[in-house]
């Protein structure tokens, strides 16, 4: 049976270190030996290695790739992190980690109302799946179990969408996931023929996705 993927379009971001643990152990197709992970500069890529050994070396295979960003997270209340500062009320203030401390004080007791009102920050850095098929999921060999791998990564992320429409045998899917969680999704063909003179369909349009 081959599967294809026709169309993704993804907005996913994760912290770094959650994909990282997401490789230690995964739970692969069956096509798919082992996954390798590379970082170039601010690009993450992650290759599938297939399990067929009488694959030629010199093939490409499927890897899914993500631009690396930083984001500055802040502590609520209750010791997690989150990323809009809590809302304390006027005099609060921000912190990068640390002691805090060394902050102005208008006197002794408005700087202790200081160091009890600091809000606590860090940056952390973020794996950003975005963009469409080519820029999300590269090559055509292994392309639709690596697509696997990245729905699985996608119902980790609190944050971000992935939408596909793929063919499995002679079957057109549409898989849609948002903010971690499967939501129904349906493939609907609009063909107009003013715009589609040749008879074709635009699979980039979102409409196909509802």
């Amino acid at each position: 049976m081959n599967s294809r993927v026709f169309r993704l379009h993804s907005t996913l971001e994760l912290p770094l270190d959650d994909v990282h643990s997401f490789f230690e152990d995964p739970d692969l197709p069956v096509e798919i030996k082992d996954i390798e992970i590379t970082r170039r500069n601010n690009t993450l890529i992650i290759s599938s290695v297939a399990a067929e050994e009488n694959l030629s070396k010199y093939t490409p295979t499927a890897q899914l790739k993500a631009s690396v960003t930083e984001n500055r997270v802040y502590e609520n209340e209750d010791g997690e992190w989150q990323e809009t500062p809590p809302d304390d009320g006027p005099g609060g203030s921000v912190s990068s980690g640390g002691d805090g401390g060394g902050g102005p004080s208008w006197s002794s007791l408005g700087g202790e109302q200081e160091a009890e009102q600091e809000i606590r920050s860090k940056l952390i850095e973020y794996a950003c799946f975005k963009g469409d098929r080519e820029t999300v999921l590269q090559n055509t060999e292994l392309q639709y179990p690596m697509f696997e791998v990245l729905c699985n990564l996608a119902r980790t992320a609190d944050k971000g969408s992935l939408e596909a429409i793929t063919a499995v045998g002679e079957d057109l899917e549409a898989v849609r996931i948002v903010d971690g969680e499967d939501r129904a999704a349906r493939v609907k063909v609009v063909e107009d023929p003013r715009e589609t003179e040749n008879g074709g369909v635009d699979w980039r349009d979102n409409k196909f996705i509802n």
